[in-house]
């Protein structure tokens, strides 16, 4: 059954992801209760060549029932509207990415992070959430106890800075702030990484990017009796056009038409009308 856009529907990858994470963490407290589990398949950053399995499976491993809650909490948030606007496959590369990007840059950044193991999907959450961010940036989300929503995009800044923060000080307060930023960087480079070097080739500014351009080139004026036309202009000589163009071509190649939201299949129609007309 697809995504329907309701607030408690579940996309494919969210939900395996939800389950799979859920099955461990039951696991870690009724049968591998010993700390070998996490000793094993934890990520310690001064064994990762001892347990290169560990860059992965730390993502599925949780403290306490709080921090499996909040985490998969998030994901059930913001994962279904992520995974249907990006496709089953991108989401969960993006997943998996942000899920290395946070081991990778605590085992970079060793001397800085020290050598605490590290467990939680947090990372791989955060990097779901930028991706959310960078499509719908003004969404109101409502975080208790605020009584008004706050703009998803001062949410994720939020994040950023307590993160932040404790690294400048120095403090040691036993949350892994290096694998969430390293999990907001991973998923930044995997879903802006190829725009930004196309736009450097260019040699010009990258175009700006939005979830769906609905009008993708300004109106054509009206042109009065006697008037010469004006000149064609081809919707692919827009280079936010040809932008959303290509991203919109690669979600079909990864994930098929049925990956498409209505808003993009109306994009391809209104885009292929254009090209017919400019002919």
């Amino acid at each position: 059954m697809g995504y329907d856009g309701s607030p408690f529907a579940l996309t494919p990858w969210v939900r395996r992801v939800l389950v799979a994470t859920g099955i461990v963490y039951l696991l870690q407290v009724t049968v591998f209760t010993s700390p070998w589990l996490i000793e094993v398949f934890g990520l310690t950053p001064s064994l990762v060549l001892v347990h290169p399995w560990s860059v992965l499976t730390y993502a599925l491993l949780h403290g306490g029932f709080f921090h499996i809650f909040f985490n998969m909490l998030a994901l059930f948030m913001f994962g279904p509207l992520v995974e249907d606007h990006l496709g089953g496959a991108r989401f969960i590369r993006l997943y998996v990415l942000s899920a290395l990007g946070g081991a990778a840059l605590s085992v970079a950044l060793l001397p800085l992070a020290g050598d605490a193991t590290i467990i939680g999907a947090s990372a791989a959450v955060f990097g779901v959430m930028l991706a959310f961010v960078l499509e719908w940036p003004d969404a109101p989300i409502f975080v208790f106890p605020l009584p008004v929503p706050v703009k998803a995009k001062w949410l994720l800044a939020f994040f950023v800075l307590i993160n932040l923060v404790p690294l400048v000080l120095q403090t040691q307060d036993g949350i892994a702030h290096l694998a969430h930023l390293g999990g907001f960087a991973a998923a930044f480079l995997y879903l802006r990484g190829g725009r930004m070097l196309s736009g450097w080739r260019r040699a010009g500014p990258p175009a700006h990017d939005a979830a769906v351009l609905v009008h993708p080139g300004p109106a054509r004026p009206a042109r009065r009796e006697g008037q010469p036309p004006p000149p064609i202009r081809r919707a692919g000589a827009d280079p936010k056009v040809l932008d959303e163009v290509d991203r919109v071509l690669d979600k079909i190649s990864s994930g098929g038409l049925a990956s498409l939201t209505p808003e993009e299949r109306r994009f391809l129609d209104e885009m292929s009308r254009r090209f017919q007309k400019d002919r």
